[in-house]
C-alpha cells in the first residue's frame, strides 16, 4: 500500500500538495474551511496509515483528538452544486481499506469488537450488534483518503464533485461511523485509566 498521506505528513508539504499556488481564493474549493478540513484529513489518514507502529494507549489517544476535530472540520465545509458529471472514480482499493481495518484491529486488539444498540427508524425497533472500530474508521478513511487524491489532483471540476460527495456522504454515513468510533474510544481510554489507578493502589 502506498503511504501517500503519511509521505505528506513526514515531508512536511501538506500545504504545498493540498492548495495549488495562484488559484483564485473565491473559489469554493479554494476557501479557508476545506483547505483546513484537507489537513486534519491528512493527519487523520496519515495516522490510520502507519497506526501499526503505536500501542493502544498512543492510538487510542491521539484518535481521541482527531475524531472530534476532523469532525468538526467536515461540519464547516461549505455547501456546493453539483450533478456529479465529473465525480472521480475511488483511489482507495479494498486493499488499502483492508490494510488500514487490519492495522487498527491489530493494535485495538480484543477492544476492537463491541455490542452496540442499532435503532431501525422504519420499524421502530431496537436491536443489539456487534460492531468493531476498525470498520468504523477504515469506513471513515476511504470516502476521505478519496477526497485527497482527487483534491491533490488539481482538477477542478473532479475536485468540486470531489467535495460535493464528500460532505453529502459525511451527513448520511462517515460522520456516524466517526461519532460512534469516538464512543467507544472514550471507553476505552478511561476503562485504561481506572485500571491503571486501581493497579496504582494496591
Amino acid at each position: 500500500m502506498e503511504l501517500f498521506c503519511n509521505f505528506v505528513i513526514q515531508n512536511g508539504c501538506i500545504i504545498s500538495l493540498l492548495s495549488p499556488m495562484n488559484q483564485p481564493s473565491e473559489k469554493t474549493i479554494y476557501q479557508h474551511d476545506v483547505l483546513e478540513f484537507a489537513q486534519v484529513a491528512v493527519q487523520f489518514c496519515a495516522l490510520l496509515e502507519q497506526c501499526g507502529d503505536k500501542t493502544r494507549r498512543e492510538l487510542t489517544e491521539t484518535l481521541l483528538k482527531l475524531i472530534p476535530l476532523l469532525y468538526l472540520k467536515a461540519e464547516l465545509l461549505p455547501d456546493v452544486e453539483s450533478d456529479g458529471a465529473f465525480l472521480p472514480d475511488d483511489q482507495v482499493t479494498e486493499q488499502d481499506y483492508d490494510f488500514v481495518r487490519c492495522s487498527l484491529a491489530g493494535v485495538l486488539g480484543n477492544e476492537d469488537e463491541y455490542l452496540d444498540v442499532v435503532f431501525d427508524e422504519m420499524m421502530q425497533t431496537d436491536d443489539t450488534q456487534w460492531k468493531r472500530i476498525s470498520e468504523n474508521l477504515a469506513d471513515v478513511y476511504q470516502p476521505v483518503r478519496n477526497f485527497l487524491a482527487t483534491y491533490q489532483g488539481g482538477l477542478e471540476d473532479c475536485m468540486q464533485d470531489a467535495l460535493w460527495a464528500l460532505k453529502d456522504n459525511f451527513e448520511l454515513y462517515w460522520g456516524e461511523s466517526l461519532v460512534d468510533a469516538l464512543r467507544r474510544l472514550h471507553r476505552i481510554k478511561y476503562a485504561i485509566k481506572n485500571d491503571d489507578d486501581e493497579d496504582s493502589e494496591e
